[in-house]
């Protein structure tokens, strides 16, 4: 069994596609398929179940595929601890983040560990809470900055702070003019969303079938920026973090508290419990912790 027939195989797990696979690859669709058959006889079973044009993976497959990760985990770890023995003068920095704290809570960070550490590659990339842990169980990133509570056998996190969520509306809106809003809001006017699939909408959620609120029609939009937007524009209003509302200061919406309940989100950093934390995510991390105080007040 060869490391690169892993990879081959890991992309077609991916992809469940093989002409797909082979061109992510970079290789031509007989090679690829000649690979996976070379490794299904090494293995002694199918890895693949062929229906029609379909290919599924088989439980033996999601074996190999749990294993696999785990073996290209190894040698990541190898190559961190390897590259430590050269400092921080060489490596890459990879880091997960919600979309609605990249813009306010990292760059003082991001700004402070690169004028350091000029060599180090950092990469930030703005995801979803689910996509972010699911890349940390596959290596593909080193840290993640995400929504608490998070719950994984193979996931440690520190908590880093805790911020309200608001309700976000026209400037000439007539609940402008309120001191606070309850979640009835929903019920009386239009609301711009964030989509189920996100973290933020499924504590929106969850709270509404508590209280048996039955919110309005709603537009779901999956980016921050046009959430705003459309509330710029009068089509409805939102609900998002008090921060990240803070942060844009756009002037033509005003936000007012949420009461009775007080919506709050808790942001947490996370990694995995058996990942080696490097020189440079063990610096970034501390570098974060230690401006937290400064850009969350």
């Amino acid at each position: 069994m060869e490391l690169k027939q892993l990879e081959y195989f890991m992309a077609v797990c991916q992809e469940l596609h093989f002409t797909r696979a082979a061109e992510k690859l970079g290789i031509a669709q007989p090679s690829l398929s000649q690979q996976i058959r070379l490794l299904e006889h090494e293995i002694g079973t199918p890895l693949f179940d062929r229906v029609g044009k379909r290919t599924l993976i088989t439980e033996a497959g999601k074996t190999l595929l749990h294993h696999s990760y785990n073996v290209f985990h190894e040698l990541s770890q190898a190559r961190a601890a390897i590259s430590e023995l050269q400092g921080l003068n060489r490596g890459t920095l990879k880091i997960g983040t919600l979309l609605t704290v990249v813009n306010y809570l990292l760059p003082p960070t991001v700004i402070g560990f690169h004028r350091k550490y000029p060599n180090i590659e950092l990469s930030v990339l703005g995801l979803r809470t689910g996509d972010i842990f699911e890349r940390l169980l596959k290596n593909e990133l080193d840290l993640g900055i995400v929504y608490l509570p998070m719950e994984h056998e193979e996931l440690e996190a520190i908590p880093l702070y805790k911020e309200n969520l608001a309700l976000a509306a026209p400037a000439e809106h007539p609940v402008t003019k309120e001191p606070f809003v309850t979640l009835d809001i929903l019920k009386e006017a239009p609301s711009v969303l964030l989509p189920s699939s996100y973290f933020l909408r499924q504590m929106i959620n969850e709270h509404c079938r508590a209280l048996d609120i039955k919110p309005q029609q709603v537009l779901e939009m999956t980016t921050m920026e046009s959430i705003i937007n459309m509330v710029v524009q009068g089509v409805g209003v939102t609900i998002l973090p008090q921060g990240y509302l803070d942060y844009i200061d756009n002037q033509h919406i005003r936000t007012i508290p949420i009461k009775k309940p007080v919506l709050t989100a808790e942001i947490g950093l996370v990694y995995r419990k058996n990942k080696y934390l490097c020189a440079a995510s063990r610096v970034f991390k501390e570098q974060l912790l230690a401006t937290l105080p400064l850009v969350h007040t």
